[in-house]
């Protein structure tokens, strides 16, 4: 397509030319330099790509956005006589690959520090000034992906996923919720990876890296993986910062719990897993709140929603977490920028990932069913309210990261609520007229106008008129209730809003397990408050 000096052999069009002719042109002066001299690696590649859906390229712009991608990357910059020598080469519709050589005609090794940024600005100018899909700029904070040859790896021992991404769940795994950095390591040990410790002369822990069992090099030799080869954020020096101030709440040590769930206990109280879940969900709809303060604040909370999500998947059962594991590795991008994050706001969020971890494994059925569908409902409104947040602050890849994470969770939602919601429809629909009819009237007086009709025709009303009807015979009022359920934050981004409403109903009611009998707990003020959001919880004014 294109070359340093446009008279490159080109094997593909000339059948003269071979490409042991076009090694060498490129290599000569790799060769000049001499074997004293020579690099260990004097090979430059990259891909440029076009997004589906874009336009097809003529050959003449290829090879003048390979022109601008070297030229901005150090490789042969605009009239520098000197540039190294590269070629472009051609072979689908969609994409272009560069090669150089990085010694320039001075014998000098080129400048290519920061190659990889520089070369990806150039690319979203082109793509603005072309009408090609504009691409989400970088900060420098994403992590490192993983390397053809690992992927290729992957694929031959048929594993779903590379070593670096199966080390990094891993890590986030064991740091979520953790209180000091011996429970980190601890964590990661008993989870079955190797952990390599670097140890200073004074006995302290310098470093660490970590490896799978099994997994060998060439030498037979660990494959091991430092924390910055993870992620920005998995470093020691990071780590240590995120566990300065110690978790909020119990101080246990927060592993998962033996045991498969199933939505009670013997004694006909909530499960573990159902009351840490629904400590999380109040913990969740606070760190809301906080989005909307000081930069430092909010940065926190996006940060350590990170790790309620990556407990979620440590104590999901094996048919729910699929889900859950893609959208916490779309949040991961999400959970990091240069907006630096105040740890004392992030430590109650942080302390809620543990509470999930001690709570142990959760299953879809009964009352750890309906918690598992009340915190998912609520992180879905956290984590597109941290989307936004990144927007605002103009963290374009962050925000795209966000968003992805939101449609996994509401997957998980669908599958976590599918039982507890068919349950709780059947038993609406079996309501007496007369107690369907109040219900009714509640959501009319507390969502008027054609806001109200338009809930009161959705299906899950169904469901939140078997809530409501079991939270009067509580002793609660249906209309406070829906008012204060109403005034948290995110609700209009819902994909069902009479669905977010049953779940938050039932968990402010605090309604016990429907199998545990019909015992009615004591009212409390905030649901026989008078029907506004700021009288129901002043929190929520807004």
């Amino acid at each position: 397509m294109a070359s340093w000096d446009g008279f490159a052999p080109d094997p593909g069009r000339d059948p003269n030319s071979s490409l042991k002719q076009l090694q060498s042109v490129l290599d000569m002066r790799v060769d000049q330099r001499g074997s004293r001299r020579r690099l260990k690696k004097h090979v430059w590649h990259c891909s440029l790509r076009t997004a589906p859906g874009d336009r097809l390229l003529s050959d003449e712009e290829w090879a003048d956005a390979a022109r601008r991608v070297v030229a901005a990357a150090g490789i042969a910059p605009d009239g520098d006589l000197d540039g190294c020598r590269w070629v472009a080469v051609r072979h689908a519709d969609d994409h272009v690959h560069v090669v150089a050589t990085i010694v320039r005609g001075d014998l000098l090794k080129a400048d290519i520090e920061n190659d990889f940024n520089r070369a990806q600005a150039e690319c979203r100018k082109i793509e603005k000034e072309w009408g090609l899909r504009e691409l989400n700029p970088g900060d420098g904070t994403a992590a490192k992906e993983p390397t053809n040859r690992e992927k290729h790896k992957a694929q031959r021992q048929g594993q779903p996923d590379t070593s670096r991404q199966q080390l990094r769940d891993a890590v986030r795994q064991a740091l979520a919720g953790a209180a000091s950095e011996a429970e980190f390591f601890a964590r990661l040990e008993t989870a079955g990876v190797l952990v390599n410790r670097k140890v200073g002369p004074s006995g302290d822990t310098l470093g660490y890296s970590v490896a799978l069992v099994g997994e060998r090099d060439s030498t037979g030799e660990p494959v091991w993986f430092g924390g910055y080869k993870l992620a920005p954020d998995l470093t020691l020096p990071k780590i240590r910062k995120r566990l300065a101030l110690p978790v909020e709440g119990r101080e246990t040590d927060a592993r998962p719990a033996a045991g498969t769930g199933g939505g009670r206990t013997p004694a006909g109280r909530r499960s573990p897993a159902a009351t840490a879940r629904l400590q999380a969900a109040d913990t969740v709809v606070d760190a809301i709140d906080v989005l909307d303060g000081e930069p430092e604040d909010a940065a926190g909370v996006v940060q350590a929603t990170g790790e309620v999500l990556d407990a979620l998947v440590a104590t999901a059962l094996p048919a729910q977490k699929q889900e859950l594991l893609a959208a916490a590795r779309a949040y991961e991008r999400a959970s990091r920028s240069h907006v630096r994050a105040a740890n004392a706001n992030s430590r109650t969020v942080r302390a809620a990932a543990r509470a999930v971890l001690s709570g142990g494994y959760s299953s879809n059925r009964g009352i750890d069913g309906e918690a598992a569908a009340t915190v998912l409902s609520v992180l879905i409104l956290l984590v597109i309210a941290a989307s936004r947040w990144h927007a605002e602050q103009g963290h374009r890849q962050q925000a795209a990261a966000a968003r992805a994470a939101a449609d996994h969770l509401r997957a998980a939602y669908r599958q976590a609520a599918a039982q507890p919601i068919a349950a709780l429809r059947e038993r609406g629909r079996q309501l007496p007229k007369s107690v369907r009819e109040r219900q009714e009237q509640a959501l009319r007086r507390a969502v008027p106008g054609g806001a109200g009709r338009q809930l009161l025709a959705e299906p899950e009303f169904d469901a939140l008129a078997a809530v409501l009807a079991e939270a009067e015979a509580a002793g609660h009022d249906p209309q406070a209730l829906l008012a204060r359920a109403r005034s948290w934050r995110e609700l209009d981004t819902a994909d069902s809003v009479t669905a977010v409403l049953t779940w938050r109903v039932r968990h402010i009611a605090k309604l016990p397990d429907p199998a545990a009998g019909t015992g009615r707990p004591g009212r409390t003020a905030a649901t026989t408050a008078p029907a506004t959001p700021a009288a129901a919880d002043p929190r929520r004014r807004r």
